[in-house]
């Protein structure tokens, strides 16, 4: 918030306060004089702003900066421990009521001077107001020093005790009540209506409208025993309103959000039923005898200590701490991970939602409830076990082994168990609340008289709309995870009475905290592992192997209400090449020791709006400034996951995101090649993080239900963008999708080459981006909308609500619809009587496949497998498409005879083929001759079993061409005739009343013809007022498709961008235009690898674009199976590369060669020049060639980037730039002469550019060497 500044003989400055950012350290070394280095001495900037918990910049309306401070969590005194300041601050000074929680201390401030004394002022008030908690703000003077005057009108001296007094320095403090207003809550009068109906009426004017002008005086006039009204007041005014009553809906909270951490919200009770009630069972097979009981009826009972006794024993709630993660799902609903099982060959597949059960997974981050740890296991156990079913030889639950197709799972018919409470009402509720925004920091005053005015009540409670953007005092409550069930269209929170007291501390954990700890986290799940870390570091520090470890524990009243284990991170060469963390931290100003890995984490519910701040100790106790946090996908092996538990801070982390990597010529690096530390093969995980800047950076809370149906590219990018915003925490993420997130299954290189690829995310990237942890997962079907009340259905009957819904469903292979002709007749494709293209409503043939994701792919392939290799019979692909190519490729991998296999192709129905290419088609023609594959051009499918009616089992399939008919037996019938838009998503969207013409139709902006629905992906189709008929999103990337809808959504929530809350006017009707290229890429039969990368774009002929003037030209070598393998680059009239074309038998390293769209031939080490010289024989092997490995670097891209902001750039004389001097001098029509060359070169030389251009290069090579060690540095040679 702005605030004026008086500064000393000027006018006064509007000024705003900010988080200072380490590019501010030039600015701020320059407000550096002999006073600032004689107080705080001489350091480095960049490192007291990387590391201090706080710092505050405040600049103009110029954006000039005229004041920072950097405050710790420890004081800037040589001798003393930041561990253990406490003990050297009360030996001096009488500070018994500082402690960590309310104390920080200044390490440095700087202020222009005319701005000083005000600046000095308005960074303690905003720190104060930063850090609602904090009271006290310490000042370390050198001793013979002292501070300025603007320092000393602020801090004051701290009185040392008797005899006592530190050597080397003077303590000076400075108190909140002296800088921030006190604020004074008491009961509301009515006399207060006056101060408080302004507030109100700035906030909103709903409540006047529908109440009329004097509904905050009525409301105050009739408080009574269960109803009371609050108002805080600053200087006799009040500034703040809360209405507070005991009038609580139990039964419905309980029914629609998982209450079982806070026992319902009641006192126990005997009478209370808090486990599903036992039936009579069948006698379990031995094996199971000594199996877990069911994580969804874990016991949630547990009493609650009373609200009289603050020594309440705290540890009772975190007794009733239930799982959270899959608790919260009821147990006919829960994820049934059985479905996860591998087959023989390593498959493993998920099970398919049927239509009378909708499976609901939801995201790990919900495990903060109650410390939950939860199980990071379960879905590996349940791997385990049904891998141990195969082996004993149980037929695998997802297939039906007579007919081969997916087999839903089915839970047991048992309704969903909600606990019961009986026991005595223990919360009341918040039911109105406003505060004037310039004291809203101090909300949480209010809870201290309300608790006195309900002394019973150990719980306050509070619902709001999810569109309500969190507010400061829901930072101090636990949102409560709402059932999978529920519609109720609010969030709830909760406060427990204890969260009021001020005594948590946390210190490194002691022999004695065992029993504590124990209690506190019994009913976790995987509670041993952390109790087994626990008992290793009182044993000996260290693990086995010598790797340190520490436990800390925090303590409330004398008890344990929370535990952290952290071990060194030993691995953090291989985070900082695979991660990007210095998107958070500069890597070189913190030391190797001060990273550390979190392991286990758990704090007591009632304190969980402490955890930053436990975090926070255990870095200052733990001497860290970085902790790091894997979370492994459901397929890790047991050994590497049970060193972890699910910690409950991970909503208080960010999630960093992976780095491409450079795939290296290792045999031709030898000793040049990057460090084992760098190419190390780890486990695949995700990785969270947090450190000292963000211990005190709250998060913006969004509670928006954001619904996508789809689990496409589009979406899965949607998704990532969302949740890898670091300030911004999505808490009603949901996808809704048969087969739920892609990724989740285990790792099986035949399955994953079934379909060709878009390289938009791959299995380890869907590994390293873990959207489980933000992301609710709803497996199903959209079967319909109703938009008027924000409501998915899916699978017919289960309802989503939103208030923002997504739909990139795309577009899906379908079951091709015969065209019935009769064969006899001798009709030809010229004279059909029907389309081939209608849609087939009937029920799908049991051996016919459609393989649109990784699930449908490994039924099939088990079908291969289990069925069609041991009888032998024929196969048909019918399509000709890229993946009909991939399929008859699997099919052969699998060991299917090529004389089994018949690829049926439709005729031509678009411009181009899927390869528009001669030489790869060719190709293709002579390695299925080769492989015995029999092919047969321009037939549409006619009948199934010679036309029997409601076919169920595919025997044979007739064809029609433009010449003579073709009836084909088979077994197996693998459909990739033409993708379409799901036949169930399209009546949805007909039925909503949304725009479909062939397509969802959206304007630029993704919106449909309702504001709260977009639309993205191939589903859809722009507006025709666009005139751009051809043009949709089936022509871009569609991650980078997904990442611009997910920018729009922002515009909506983000406080940090401008904000829209209804669609922009649009002036010139353009459709957007994206850059990135569309990639294909596919295992071919001849086990070719093949890979198109082109320009964004309309498919056309290349012959035809080949015979445009400004088509540019074409390089390429060697042939399809040849000695040296067939490599395309298309160079454009501006000598970019355009399209890359590969197909080889030899593997090559994709994600390299991408790369290489875009740059100009000039970075390929002139490769046009070198190929006309005849320099270049193998594409392949160029491009393997050492110089060419920094083009492949992540990072090479925003190099570029800054190399261009140079160049285009003014000088600070006001000259022209380097730009704009080259456009003065070009002419479209004419190129340049050889006099302009020379003047432009000396332009670039004598201005500083090229000098500028060689220092950012170094600095690129030197910053980036852990990657390019290959490079030689200015002083090797």
């Amino acid at each position: 918030m702005a605030t004026t500044i008086a500064p000393e003989g000027a006018p006064p400055e509007v000024v705003n306060a900010r988080r200072t950012e380490s590019i501010d350290a030039p600015h701020i070394l320059s407000l550096v004089d002999e006073s600032t280095n004689s107080i705080f001495g001489r350091v480095n900037v960049v490192n007291i702003i990387e590391k201090a918990v706080l710092a505050v910049t405040l600049c103009n309306d110029k954006d000039e900066i005229l004041g920072h401070a950097a405050f710790f969590d420890y004081p800037n005194v040589a001798d003393v421990d930041q561990a253990d300041w406490q003990t050297w601050m009360n030996t001096y000074y009488d500070t018994e009521k500082s402690t960590p929680l309310n104390s920080l201390f200044l390490h440095y401030f700087v202020a222009k001077k005319e701005y000083a004394n005000g600046c000095t002022r308005e960074i303690v008030r905003t720190a104060f107001n930063a850090v609602p908690d904090v009271h006290f703000i310490f000042l370390a003077v050198p001793v013979g020093t002292y501070p300025e005057s603007y320092i000393a009108d602020v801090f004051k001296p701290l009185s040392t005790k008797a005899d006592k007094s530190p050597p080397a320095c003077a303590m000076f403090s400075c108190d909140r009540h002296k800088h921030v207003p006190v604020v004074h809550v008491r009961r509301a009068r009515v006399e207060d209506h006056d101060d408080l109906t302004p507030i109100f009426n700035r906030q909103s004017d709903m409540l006047k409208m529908t109440y009329g002008d004097y509904f905050l005086a009525e409301l105050i006039e009739a408080q009574d025993d269960h109803m009371h009204c609050l108002v805080s007041e600053v200087g006799g005014t009040a500034y703040g309103f809360m209405s507070i009553s005991d009038d609580v809906n139990y039964d419905l909270l309980n029914t629609c959000f998982e209450l079982g951490p806070f026992h319902g919200l009641r006192k126990p009770s005997p009478n209370d039923m808090t486990e599903p009630p036992k039936t009579p069972t069948p006698t379990p097979p031995p094996q199971e005898e000594n199996r877990s009981p069911s994580r969804s009826s874990t016991k949630s009972g547990g009493s609650v200590g009373k609200g009289e006794n603050t020594e309440t024993d705290m540890s009772k709630v975190a007794d009733s701490v239930k799982e959270s993660v899959t608790g919260s799902v009821p147990k006919t609903e829960e994820k049934q991970e059985s479905g996860n099982s591998k087959q023989s060959s390593g498959r493993s597949s998920r099970a398919n939602s049927n239509a009378s059960e909708v499976k609901v997974k939801q995201r790990l981050s919900d495990g903060n409830l109650g410390g939950s740890t939860g199980s990071l296991l379960s879905q590996h156990e349940d791997e385990q076990q049904s891998q141990q079913d195969m082996m004993s030889g149980k037929s695998s639950p997802m297939i039906d082994d007579s007919m081969a197709a997916p087999k839903p799972l089915t839970p047991a018919s048992q309704k969903r168990f909600i606990p019961t409470y009986c026991g005595e009402e223990n919360a009341f509720s918040i039911q109105l609340f406003c505060i004037d925004e310039r004291y809203e920091t101090r909300s949480i005053d209010f809870l201290t008289k309300a608790f006195e005015l309900f002394p019973g009540k150990e719980f306050c409670i509070i619902t709001v709309p999810h569109l309500v953007p969190e507010f400061p005092l829901l930072q101090n409550f636990v949102r409560v995870t709402p059932r999978s069930p529920s519609t109720l269209p609010q969030e709830l929170y909760v406060f427990h009475r204890n969260g009021l007291l001020k005594d948590f501390s946390v210190r490194l954990a002691t022999p004695e905290d065992y029993s504590g700890v124990e209690k506190l986290t019994k009913t976790i799940d995987l509670h041993e592992n952390l109790l087994k870390d626990l008992k290793q570091y009182n044993k000996a520090k260290r693990d086995d192997d010598g790797k340190q470890i520490q436990a800390f524990v925090s303590t409330s009243q004398k008890q344990i209400v929370g535990v952290a284990i952290i071990r060194v991170e030993e691995d953090i060469e291989y985070i900082r090449s695979h991660y990007n963390i210095e998107d958070f931290i500069y890597y070189n100003h913190h030391k190797r020791s001060e990273h550390g890995r979190l392991h286990h984490f758990a704090i007591n519910p009632m304190f969980s709006h402490l955890t930053k701040h436990f975090l926070k100790e255990v870095l200052r106790i733990g001497y860290k400034t970085c902790l790091y946090y894997p979370l492994f996908p459901p397929y890790t092996d047991k050994e590497i996951v049970e060193n972890y538990s699910l910690v409950s801070c991970l909503k208080e982390m960010v999630p960093v995101r992976h780095r491409r990597q450079i795939v290296y010529p290792l045999e031709q690096l030898g000793i040049n090649a990057p460090s084992d530390r760098v190419l190390a093969q780890r486990e695949l995980y995700a990785l969270n993080h947090i450190n000292r800047k963000l211990t005190l950076e709250p998060k913006v809370t969004i509670n928006a239900r954001i619904v996508v149906v789809g689990a496409s590219d589009v979406g899965i990018g949607f998704l990532e963008a969302l949740a890898y915003c670091p300030h911004l925490q999505f808490n009603n993420l949901t996808l809704i999708s048969p087969h739920g997130l892609p990724g989740e299954m285990s790792r099986d290189e035949i399955r994953e080459k079934m379909l060709s690829s878009s390289h938009c995310f791959n299995f380890d990237e869907y590994a390293k981006i873990a959207l489980q942890a933000s992301v609710n997962v709803v497996y199903g079907k959209m079967s319909s909308i109703d938009r008027k009340k924000k409501v998915v259905n899916v699978n017919g009957y289960a309802k989503v609500p939103y208030d923002h819904l997504i739909l990139c469903t795309g577009q899906q292979y379908q079951v091709p619809m015969p065209t019935g002709v009769d064969l006899q007749s001798g009709v030809t494709n010229a004279n059909l009587p029907q389309s081939p293209d209608r849609r087939y409503l009937g029920e799908k043939p049991k051996n016919l496949f459609v393989v649109n994701d990784d699930y449908e792919a490994a039924v099939a392939l088990y079908w291969i497998e289990n069925k069609f290799v041991k009888q032998q019979s024929k196969i048909i692909v019918y399509g000709s498409t890229l993946d009909a190519y991939t399929c008859v490729q699997t099919l052969l991998s699998m060991g299917v005879s090529g004389d089994k296999i018949f690829m049926v192709q439709p005729p031509q129905q678009y411009e181009t083929t899927c390869f528009n290419n001669d030489v790869v088609e060719e190709a293709m023609m002579k390695a299925m001759q080769e492989n015995g594959v029999t092919l047969y051009l321009g037939y549409y499918l006619a009948q199934w079993n010679e036309g029997e009616d409601n076919c169920m089992d595919i025997k044979s399939a007739s064809f029609t061409s433009n010449d003579k008919p073709l009836t084909l037996e088979c077994s197996a019938f693998f459909a990739y005739y033409k993708k379409n838009v799901d036949f169930d998503a399209f009546k949805a969207l007909n039925d909503a009343c949304l725009v479909f013409d062939g397509k969802l139709v959206i304007d630029a902006y993704f919106h449909t013809n309702d504001v709260t629905i977009r639309g993205a992906g191939t589903l859809t189709k722009f507006q025709r007022k666009y005139h751009a008929d051809k043009w949709s999103h089936a022509n871009f990337n569609s991650k980078e498709v997904g990442i611009h809808l997910a920018t729009e959504m922002l515009r909506l929530f983000d406080p940090t961008l401008e904000q829209t809350s209804t669609p922009a006017e649009e002036q010139l009707n353009l459709i957007p235009i994206y850059r990135n290229p569309k990639i294909q890429g596919a295992c071919l039969p001849g086990n070719y690898t093949y890979l198109h990368v082109k320009k964004p774009g309309l498919a056309k002929p290349l012959i035809e674009e080949m015979g445009q003037p400004d088509y540019g030209k074409e390089i390429f070598t060697g042939t399809p199976g040849g000695e040296k393998e067939y490599f395309r680059l298309h160079i454009n009239q501006y000598n970019n590369i355009e399209t890359i074309t590969c197909i080889s038998k030899t593997p090559y390293a994709s994600s390299n060669i991408i790369c290489l769209f875009g740059l100009h031939e000039r970075c390929l080490n002139n490769l046009v020049s070198r190929f006309n010289e005849g320099l270049v024989k193998d594409l392949y092997s160029y491009f393997c060639e050492t110089w060419s490995l920094a083009l492949y670097h992540d990072r090479f891209s925003d190099f570029r980037e800054e190399l261009r902001e140079l160049l285009i750039t003014r000088p600070s004389d006001g000259s022209d730039s380097l730009e704009e001097r080259v456009r003065s001098l070009v002419d479209p029509e004419m190129p340049l002469s050889d006099g302009q060359r020379k003047e432009l070169l000396d332009v670039f030389q004598s201005t500083g550019a090229k000098r500028a251009v060689e220092a950012r290069l170094l600095n690129f090579m030197s910053y980036n060497y852990y990657h390019l060690p290959m490079y030689a540095k200015p002083g090797m040679v």
